[in-house]
C-alpha cells in the first residue's frame, strides 16, 4: 500500500523544486473542473443557446477567478484545509462543509466514471460498463503507487495538455462563427440563470473549489510569503479551464450553427463526429476519457482530503479510503439507471448550490480572523471581489432552484 504521506506531504515532495510546486495543484484544479460534466454541459448548452452561450462562459470565468483567488489565498496563507478553517470560525462548520463536499464529490464521481465509459466507448468501442470498471481500476492503480501524489501531478498535467490540443484541432475544423460568438459574449440575446449556475458549479462548485488549494498546501506551498505564487497559480488554473471551455464551445458551435441536430442521448460525440468524421469521434473519445479519468482522480483525492484532519486513523489509511471512494462511485454508476448526460448536468447544478456555504466560511476568515492568516493583511479589493462573487453565487443558486425539476424531468 502507498505511504499516506506520499499522497500529500512526503519528504520527496518537500524536496522538489519550488518553481514547479504549483504546476500540479494548478492542473489538478483545472482538470478536476474539465470533466465529463464540463464537456456534456458545454455541448448541451451550446446546442440550446447557440452563440449566446458565450456570455454565460464569460460570466462564469469572471466569477471563477474571483472565487479561486479568495479560496487559494485564504487556504494557502493560513496553511490549513477548508474544513479546519470552517471549524475555527463556526462550531461544526467544517464538519458540515466536509459532509456537503463528500456528497457533492460522490455525485460528481459517479458521473466521472460514466464519462470514462463514454470515452472508451467512442475511442475503442468498449462496452460502457466494462469501460467504467476498467477506468476505475486505472485510477485505483495510481493511488497504490508509491509517491502517488507526484505521479498524480504528472498524469493530470499530461492529460490536460492532450485535451486542450485535441479540442483545438476540432474547433479549427468545425468552422465556428467567431463574430457572432464575440458579439454575444457582451450583448447576449438570451441569459439563463440555471446555465450560469451549472457552469460555475461545474468549475468551482463542491469539491472542485478546494482541489488545487488543498493539493497546494500538501505540496509544501503556503504562508504569507508565498502570496504571489498562490495568486499566479489560482488565476492560471482558472484560465486553463476557461480556455478549454472556449475551445469546446467553438467546436460545437461550428456544428450546430450549420443546422446539425445533435443526438439527444449523447450530444457531445455527435458534435465531434459531425465536425471531423471518424477522426472527430475518436478525438472525442480520447478527450472525454482524459477529462473523466483526471476528474475521478481529482474528486477522490479532494473528497478524502476533507477527512484527513479529523482523525489520525484517516490520515494513516488515506490511500485505502481514496480507493474505497473510487470503488463506491463505480458501484453506484453500475447500479444507477439515469442517463450519463442528465446525471452530469445535475451534478454541476448541485455543486453550484453547495458553493455559497464553503465560500462564505472562508470569506469570514479573510474579513474577521487575521489570526488564522498569520497576521497577513487581506486586501480589501480581493475581499470585496469575493463577497461580490458570493452574492452572485447565492443569486444564481436561488434562481436555479426553480429549474432543477425541469433539468431532471
Amino acid at each position: 500500500m502507498t505511504d499516506p504521506a506520499a499522497v500529500g506531504t512526503g519528504p520527496a515532495e518537500a524536496a522538489a523544486p519550488r518553481r514547479g510546486a504549483l504546476t500540479g495543484p494548478m492542473f489538478l484544479m483545472a482538470t478536476s473542473a474539465i470533466g465529463p460534466g464540463f464537456i456534456t454541459q458545454t455541448t448541451l448548452f451550446t446546442a440550446r443557446l447557440g452563440a449566446a452561450f458565450a456570455f454565460a462562459i464569460v460570466v462564469s470565468v469572471v466569477v471563477d477567478v474571483a472565487i479561486q483567488l479568495n479560496v487559494w489565498r485564504v487556504v494557502g496563507v493560513s496553511g490549513r484545509r477548508a474544513q479546519d478553517l470552517g471549524n475555527a470560525v463556526l462550531p461544526g462548520g467544517g464538519y458540515a462543509l466536509a459532509a456537503l463536499d463528500l456528497f457533492g464529490g460522490l455525485v460528481f464521481n459517479i458521473g466521472n466514471v460514466a464519462g470514462t465509459a463514454l470515452g472508451l466507448n467512442a475511442l475503442l468501442g468498449l462496452d460502457v460498463k466494462a469501460g467504467g470498471v476498467l477506468s476505475a481500476l486505472v485510477a485505483v492503480a495510481i493511488f497504490l503507487i508509491r509517491r502517488a501524489g507526484a505521479v498524480m501531478d504528472r498524469i493530470v498535467i499530461v492529460l490536460g495538455v492532450v485535451m486542450i490540443l485535441m479540442t483545438l484541432y476540432v474547433a479549427a475544423v468545425s468552422g465556428p462563427p467567431l463574430g457572432a460568438a464575440l458579439r454575444e459574449s457582451v450583448a447576449p440575446g438570451e441569459v439563463d440563470f440555471l446555465v450560469i449556475t451549472t457552469l460555475i458549479g461545474g468549475t468551482v462548485g463542491g469539491y472542485i473549489t478546494y482541489a488545487g488549494a488543498h493539493r497546494m498546501i500538501e505540496s509544501g506551498v503556503g504562508g504569507p510569503g508565498d502570496v504571489r505564487e498562490i495568486t499566479r497559480g489560482a488565476v492560471t488554473g482558472v484560465l486553463v479551464t476557461g480556455l478549454m471551455r472556449v475551445l469546446l464551445f467553438l467546436a460545437v458551435l461550428g456544428v450546430v450553427a450549420g443546422g446539425v441536430h445533435l443526438a439527444e442521448a449523447n450530444p457531445a460525440p455527435s458534435a465531434f463526429e459531425h465536425a471531423a468524421g471518424e477522426t472527430g469521434l475518436r478525438a472525442f473519445g480520447l478527450i472525454m476519457w482524459s477529462a473523466a479519468i483526471t476528474s475521478v482522480i481529482g474528486a477522490s483525492y479532494t473528497s478524502v482530503s476533507f477527512l484527513v484532519s479529523f482523525s489520525p486513523w484517516v490520515e494513516r489509511h488515506r490511500d485505502r479510503l481514496v480507493v474505497a471512494f473510487i470503488a463506491v462511485s463505480t458501484a453506484l454508476y453500475l447500479a444507477i439507471g439515469a442517463g450519463p448526460a442528465k446525471l452530469l448536468v445535475l451534478a454541476g447544478a448541485l455543486n453550484g448550490l453547495i458553493l455559497p456555504f464553503g465560500l462564505g466560511l472562508l470569506l469570514w476568515v479573510a474579513a474577521r480572523r487575521r489570526d488564522l492568516l498569520g497576521g497577513h493583511r487581506y486586501p480589501a479589493w480581493l475581499l470585496a471581489l469575493g463577497v461580490a462573487a458570493w452574492l452572485l453565487a447565492l443569486y444564481f443558486g436561488w434562481h436555479a432552484l426553480s429549474g432543477l425539476d425541469d433539468l431532471w424531468g
